[in-house]
């Protein structure tokens, strides 16, 4: 799984390289102060050399999209947001297309910025269509966007069109996480014997789910069934301390709305 994430990785930065460089001479700016500058240097420890690498690039060309996400980037993974978001938000005036929905990625997951991040992506949808960002469709972020500002209906509607859509147009695939939080939505709402078939759904495909036993025992204990909750639980944190949590790339980063953290 791990050489299957870097490969993806190295091919989504060589992609992010092509899309960005607009001419041969911005290829160039990006080879000489990204590539050969800022990614030499550590920016957990030595952020200030990353970013005057950027810096210098942008000197000589300002309307480089690629390098000003790149500049925020890093704050992000800081939980600097507010440091972050004004290059993000020059990256998105030079390249919309590639770096709003990214943005609106940013917004709902880690500035934790719910209501721009529905209207980042909202607008997303209306110049782009419903397209995908960190390997989910824009709704999939609305929805959970929906679901921290306790509009649960709003947000169980969205993401179940989304499992349907994902079953019905992506050759009978099923997601994990999209299940996990449209039992959620259906927690939240107290349909709990829906929410159970849901999560079940979920654990069909991911075995080891923490969060997904974890909130199916709440769901259990409002049945009253309270043995079977008590046994899932004690699988909820011993899976979790193995390691079996959210599978998404940027939790290593942040924590995702409804995560559930054993240890704290």
């Amino acid at each position: 799984m791990k050489k299957i994430i870097l490969l993806f990785t190295l091919f989504s930065t060589t992609v992010f390289y092509c899309q960005e460089g607009k001419n041969k001479e911005q290829e160039k700016i990006i080879e000489e102060f990204l590539t050969n500058c800022a990614q030499k240097y550590n920016y957990n420890s030595r952020m200030s050399d990353w970013q005057n690498c950027l810096d210098n690039g942008l000197a000589k060309d300002s309307t480089i999209a690629y390098l000003w996400q790149q500049k925020a980037m890093p704050y992000f993974k800081a939980r600097k947001y507010e440091i972050g978001m004004p290059s993000l938000d020059k990256a998105v005036k030079y390249n919309a297309e590639r770096w709003q929905p990214y943005r609106g990625f940013m917004k709902c997951i880690f500035s934790k910025s719910y209501k721009d991040a529905i209207e980042d992506l909202e607008d997303c949808k209306k110049k782009f269509g419903n397209g995908y960002v960190m390997d989910h469709t824009y709704d999939f972020y609305i929805a959970i966007s929906y679901l921290q500002l306790n509009e649960f209906e709003k947000a169980e509607k969205i993401l179940q069109n989304y499992v349907d859509e994902i079953y019905q147009k992506r050759d009978k695939l099923e997601h994990p996480t999209a299940y996990f939080y449209l039992g959620i939505s259906k927690f939240e709402l107290k349909k709990f014997d829906e929410a159970i078939i849901i999560f079940d759904k979920a654990l069909k495909i991911y075995p080891n789910f923490s969060d997904v036993k974890f909130y199916k025992a709440i769901c259990l204990v409002r049945k009253n069934n309270i043995e079977e909750a008590k046994v899932l639980l004690k699988e909820s944190e011993a899976d979790y301390k193995l390691g079996y949590t959210l599978n998404e790339d940027n939790t290593i980063y942040e924590t995702y709305p409804y995560q559930k953290k054993w240890d704290k």
